[in-house]
């Protein structure tokens, strides 16, 4: 049974009482008509009225504002509490001296001050909420050395793609140190993958599966941390674009290897860190004339062409070299291609380049 169904029970049993009450009230004072039509008239309007109108005034402002506050920083929120005790406090010293000046102004004045002051507080407090806090963190006695670092860092929020759980080299990557900051994981997030581990299909299976099992090994290294957060975003269904809003709310980068996403979030000015472009950019830099070894597993698509892969994975096309199929011969590199998949070399046996 939903919340808004019993909201609309109540309420269609509060304005039909109170309805028929002042149809009574009015028919014994004030209008000709028995009282019995009144009664019988206003209470069926209010219970109409509390059955339409009552979630409107409830359940979903009260729903509205929980994902407002769960889609809010903790330190905003603390900030807006501390700026709203100042402003209350302001309001109270300010109350009586407005109190004493001649009626009207006396009786309505400190009730708006007191709705002023707080607001100003508030709006003071969070929008200069990094500044305040900062004040304490200076004040607060610190460790060197590491320490220091750290707590330069320990704000910093990362949100985490389910792609990037499944491919497994987030894992990796953290322990170097090179992820600084909260890895922030979404509830969505979460689901979508224990989605896939659940699949029907039995590689879409495997691979959330071992984005579990990545998961529970990040979980299990003390010096990444983690944070899985029940914050959501209302209105929208896809992960990707829960990601990019939320990114922009928490001002935080998207930890990712999905291409699709990637582009979303750098069209919306959302910073992205893209693992590819990670792998990618700590390849060793080749440069042609210089001879490499490779291994020829298979051949290429142009005829007596021969492919090979070096151990970052990077793939090198070999001329000539379907003739040297299951050898590991040495080549010189003559081009090297940078593509949206990756990098390429292309290359010819090193004996015919002499």
């Amino acid at each position: 049974m939903s919340s808004d169904f019993i909201a609309r029970i109540v309420g269609m049993i509060v304005f039909g009482v109170f309805a028929g009450y002042l149809g009574g009230t009015w028919g014994e004072t004030v209008l000709p008509q028995p009282v019995i039509v009144y009664t019988v008239v206003l209470t069926l309007s209010g219970v109409l009225v509390g059955l339409v109108l009552t979630p409107y005034i409830t359940t979903r402002p009260m729903r509205a504002l929980r994902s407002l506050l769960g889609r809010v920083e903790a330190q905003t929120l603390v900030a807006g509490l501390i700026g709203l005790i100042v402003g209350l406090v302001i309001a109270a010293l300010l109350a009586f001296p407005l109190s004493l000046l001649p009626a009207p102004f006396g009786e309505i004045l400190p009730f708006i001050g007191v709705l002023i002051v707080s607001y100003f507080g508030v709006a003071v407090f969070v929008m200069r909420q990094n500044d305040i806090f900062s004040i304490f963190r200076d004040r607060m006695p610190r460790r060197k050395g590491a320490d220091d670092a750290e707590s330069d860092t320990a704000g910093r929020k990362v949100l985490v793609d389910t792609s990037v759980i499944i491919d497994g080299r987030i894992a990796d990557i953290a322990r170097t140190g090179f992820l600084t900051g909260t890895l922030l994981i979404p509830r969505f997030v979460l689901n979508e993958l224990q989605y896939i581990a659940d699949s029907a299909d039995g590689l879409r299976r495997q691979r959330g599966r071992r984005g579990m099992e990545v998961l529970s090994q990040l979980q299990e290294e003390p010096g990444v941390p983690i944070q899985i957060s029940d914050i959501d975003v209302e209105g929208t269904r896809e992960v990707d674009d829960k990601l990019v809003i939320l990114a922009r709310q928490l001002k935080a980068p998207v930890l990712t290897n999905d291409y699709n996403l990637n582009r979303i979030a750098e069209l919306q000015g959302v910073p992205v860190l893209n693992v590819n472009e990670l792998a990618n950019a700590v390849k060793a830099v080749l440069l042609p004339g210089e001879i490499i070894k490779v291994d020829v597993i298979q051949e290429g698509k142009e005829s007596g062409q021969g492919v090979g892969y070096l151990d970052d994975g990077t793939m090198v096309v070999v001329e000539d070299g379907a003739d040297h199929l299951s050898k590991e011969i040495y080549v010189t590199v003559t081009k090297v291609l940078q593509t949206a998949a990756g990098r390429m070399i292309f290359a010819r046996p090193e004996e015919k380049s002499q």
